[in-house]
């Protein structure tokens, strides 16, 4: 490992990926996310790289299932409406069942929004990515040194599952700069047996598609890689916990929104009211089994999300309406702070739920 180093978030996203072996970098400006592009402009020339500022996201997106079909390790970034254009070609990815890494650096919407911190993407990115039956696996990192090791792994288990990544970060992440030990680099392979590389002769040719005509053999398709998924969903839920040993106000709260809410539960511990936290790590597949592990102690579930309250759907599935689920968030790009989440708890303390 090596020493640390202040970096920005959105410039360690970057040689993050670097030190897990990517070679290969297409995208497009857009903000908070630019310095992931800026940065890769100018590293990946020198280390034998490939960088392209594609036209546009859906060309870039493209760009990356060609090389992902290719099998080398490759990503894109963007801000939350690059998402939606390159929505048909990460569905096309998926299709195709190619790794790629997608890095979403979340600004505020609907619509052109804002350029300020937001976490107004989660159905897209565990729910509506593109069309038809695919899950991708993403990632929330709450700090710029988890950004770093979530890549590796985001690299790592696109690889065994073959199938598109994504982290989930957002403008106040990838702005802010922190404290980071990045990982000792990785050689670059795509040694994959299935990618369309070239045969020599040497094996049947690899075909890399998504389009099937025949319903029977499509559907036999989406029933496999769904299979994948169940066994994804049982080895892969990753969450952090808390104050969670007797916590009756349970938190719950992903990415930025979670440093906040630790602050929050720090302050509510001090006027002994029993809160802790549970931190999703990955929001697909969502941490189902730590939530419900504590429904029964639990009075009180409190979901804190920098949007209008799209994980709280999530969190009460867990919760099988056994206790009550209720929200409290922040958007437009409005970062809440850790006293009007205490104002929160301090309520739920007194029954009103």
């Amino acid at each position: 490992m090596s020493d640390k180093v202040l970096m920005k978030g959105n410039e360690a996203i970057a040689e993050a990926a670097i030190a897990a072996g990517c070679r290969h970098f297409f995208g497009y400006p857009i903000t908070p996310q630019t310095e992931v592009a800026a940065y890769m402009s100018k590293r990946m020339p020198k280390i034998g790289g490939v960088y392209l500022q594609a036209e546009s996201e859906v060309a870039s997106i493209n760009m990356v299932l060609g090389a992902g079909a290719a099998g080398v390790r490759v990503m894109t970034s963007t801000s939350s409406p690059g998402i939606s254009l390159m929505s048909e070609g990460i569905s096309y990815i998926a299709g195709s069942d190619v790794p790629c890494l997608i890095v979403n650096v979340e600004r505020g919407g609907p619509g052109l929004g804002g350029i300020q911190p937001s976490q107004s993407d989660y159905f897209q990115a565990t729910k509506a990515t593109g069309h038809g039956d695919f899950h991708m696996l993403v990632f929330a990192p709450s700090t710029v040194q988890e950004t770093v090791d979530l890549i590796s792994d985001a690299f790592d288990l696109g690889d065994k599952y073959r199938m598109p990544t994504m982290i989930l970060s957002d403008g106040l992440l990838g702005q802010m700069m922190e404290p980071v030990v990045l990982p000792e680099p990785k050689e670059p392979t795509d040694c994959k047996d299935w990618a369309a590389k070239g045969h020599q002769g040497k094996r049947p040719h690899n075909v890399v598609n998504s389009l099937y005509i025949d319903p029977n053999e499509l559907e036999a398709l989406n029933v496999a890689r769904f299979e994948k998924y169940k066994g994804i969903m049982e080895t892969e839920q990753r969450a952090e916990e808390y104050m969670m040993d007797d916590a009756e106000i349970v938190l719950v709260a992903f990415g930025a929104s979670s440093r906040i809410s630790h602050s929050a539960v720090d302050m509510a511990r001090k006027q002994g009211i029993k809160a802790g936290l549970i931190r999703p790590i990955t929001l697909w597949p969502f941490p189902e089994k730590t939530i419900k592990k504590h429904v029964d102690k639990a009075k009180v579930f409190l979901s804190v999300e920098m949007n209008m309250g799209q994980m709280v759907e999530d969190v009460r599935m867990c919760v099988e309406s056994k206790k009550p689920v209720r929200f409290f968030g922040r958007t437009g790009g409005i970062v809440p702070t850790p006293k009007e989440v205490l104002e929160q708890i301090v309520k739920l303390n007194g029954g009103d739920f």
